[in-house]
């Protein structure tokens, strides 16, 4: 026995039997019982919805010689069973894909003339319409407005926009839908049934969302896949034999980016690329689930879901636990990646960061994880530069602090708070929060200049935090930028020494010459204080000498420091003749 595809030999024979379109077939069958016909329709819709077949069940219909109360065919007169076997001479089909010149359609317009022997009408189903020259529509136009009376021309077409509108404002014309994933899977149920095949409703699912829409893409798929499971459709086969990502992929996913399980999301990519399936595959993909996700929340929404009743019920557990912003900026994530894949040279890395910024979301700044996102890069970085910020840049950095001018208000308080300064001269305690603050007092002082000054009071005696000498010398260098303008001098030479730890929590500095180690003598105190405070050890303590005539170095000016340069370094020498280099 000859075998039939699914597509042709379940092709509906009625209106009853075609599938999701009831409002245009109850139309139709009321546009036959009336008698109220149209001498042009227009049958636009996606492929595999039913247009061609209800074009055809609708011309059977017209024709019909004893129609039902229902506007149906009897399929017992002369003209049904003429039509049922293929023979009708007054319905003609015509394929405007390979006729769409100017000479079909007047060969067309030719048979028109002719009255029907059998039945009351000639129908003609011109199939993809829209392929037609623009020679033959204009050739079409004055007989499609006034046909003979006993002509009907039904069009079909799945790219309505392709038709002149002089053609379309002659047509009554009618939309026809996608087709729901329930109703493909109702009708995939049915061909099952009468085929004798075993199914699981989740493999018929992916058949129905495999299909997108379209019933004939549907019967096409179950044939594939009934051939390749041999009778038995389950699943995991459907999945193997279409290359379907299978959809607990996606809950896995989510699952793990609700939890901030970067490394394991990695490791799931890795396996599913290696699979063979394009990442950018997989983020259409996680997209449309988050999008169900993202519906099941809301009982009013639950209905815009296209999945089986089993598919829906899991999005529904999951829904329970995803946060509503969660699932918004998951969504707004994988649509920039899916802008930007098609541009980007490096796709695998694009669709790992946007995996990562999803797994992200629900992480707290401050918390650890794999990967950030770009917002918490950003503050991350800013914690690295605070804290190993090289010592020259903290240097340029705050030289080029800019300036300050006192405000209206400032300089008013300051007025008011001189004359109180001036009838109290005994010397203040000074708060230590800011070095600064603290050595502009002690020029305040008597012996501010030089001179003995009064010993400060250390705060944190109790705390003994470690530190090394490379803090050591960082917060001394902080420390002498922030010292007044009327004590450049000193900071400039104070900024040369390199402070040490002898034996922690002793700190050396090594002076250069006498004068110098006397100025810093008298503000000794100020210094320990500052350093207990910028440390962390209340029990610093702080000794002073003058550099040994083994310690001294000369100190080289620039062009001095360059020829030196020069003489320990070929590569230097050699750049600078080939480039004439000069220390002006």
């Amino acid at each position: 026995m000859e075998y039939i595809v699914s597509a042709r030999k379940y092709r509906p024979m009625s209106f009853d039997s075609v599938v999701g379109q009831s409002a245009l077939t109850t139309t139709l069958k009321n546009a036959v019982k009336s008698g109220k016909l149209a001498h042009a329709y227009l049958f636009c819709g996606p492929r595999g919805v039913g247009k061609t077949t209800c074009a055809r069940i609708f011309a059977k219909a017209i024709n019909c010689q004893s129609p039902t109360e229902d506007g149906e065919a009897c399929n017992h007169c002369e003209s049904c069973q003429a039509f049922n076997e293929q023979r009708s001479y007054n319905i003609f089909e015509l394929d405007a894909a390979s006729n769409n010149s100017v000479e079909n359609i007047k060969a067309l317009m030719e048979q028109t003339r002719i009255p029907p022997q059998v039945g009351r009408y000639k129908v003609f189903i011109i199939d993809e319409v829209h392929m037609l020259s623009s020679q033959a529509f204009n050739a079409f136009l004055k007989t499609l407005e006034e046909p003979p009376a006993h002509v009907i021309f039904i069009l079909a077409t799945t790219e309505k926009h392709k038709i002149l509108p002089t053609i379309i404002s002659r047509c009554q014309i009618y939309d026809f839908e996608r087709m729901t994933v329930p109703n493909i899977i109702n009708h995939l149920k049915m061909v099952a049934q009468k085929e004798g095949i075993a199914y699981e409703e989740e493999a018929l699912s992916v058949i129905a969302e495999k299909a997108d829409g379209g019933m004939r893409d549907a019967l096409s798929i179950f044939d594939q896949t009934a051939s390749f499971c041999q009778g038995n459709i389950t699943y995991d086969k459907v999945i193997e034999d279409l290359n379907v990502l299978d959809s607990e992929n996606y809950f896995r996913i989510v699952d793990l980016c609700l939890d901030n399980k970067v490394a394991e999301v990695m490791v799931l990519l890795n396996d599913i690329i290696n699979k063979g399936f394009d990442g950018g595959h997989l983020v259409g993909g996680l997209a449309s689930h988050v999008r169900n996700v993202l519906m099941a929340k809301d009982p009013q929404t639950i209905p815009l879901l296209e999945v089986s009743q089993q598919q829906a019920e899991k999005y529904k557990v999951q829904a329970q636990k995803c946060p509503a912003n969660f699932l918004y900026q998951a969504l707004k994530i994988m649509n920039d990646c899916d802008i930007n894949y098609r541009q980007s040279s490096n796709k695998r890395l694009l669709v790992e960061l946007t995996l990562i910024q999803v797994a992200q979301i629900t992480q707290e700044d401050d918390a650890p994880g794999a990967g950030r996102s770009p917002k918490r890069l950003k503050s991350l970085f800013k914690k690295l530069v605070a804290n190993v910020q090289p010592k020259a840049a903290r240097q340029v950095a705050a030289a080029e602090k800019p300036l300050q001018r006192p405000t209206q208000a400032t300089q008013q308080r300051q007025a008011t708070t001189e004359p109180e300064q001036k009838a109290t001269p005994a010397p203040k305690r000074v708060n230590l929060g800011s070095i600064g603050m603290t050595f502009k007092a002690i020029l305040s002082t008597p012996g501010g200049n030089g001179g003995p000054a009064a010993e400060p009071v250390i705060e944190n005696k109790d705390e003994n935090r470690q530190f090394g000498n490379e803090e050591l010398q960082r917060e001394w260098l902080a420390m002498c930028q922030r010292m007044p303008q009327q004590m450049a001098g000193m900071s400039m030479r104070m900024k040369n020494m390199m402070p040490v730890i002898s034996t922690f929590p002793e700190v050396e500095v090594v002076v250069d010459n006498q004068i110098l180690l006397e100025q810093m003598t008298a503000i000794k105190g100020r210094i320990k204080a500052t350093l207990a405070k910028a440390l962390h050890n209340g029990n610093i303590t702080l000794s002073m000498r003058v550099a040994e005539a083994t310690e001294l170095k000369k100190v080289l000016s620039r062009k001095e420091l360059f020829e030196e340069m020069r003489t320990r370094n070929q590569s230097v020498e050699k750049l600078s003749k080939l480039l004439k280099l000069e220390l002006t």
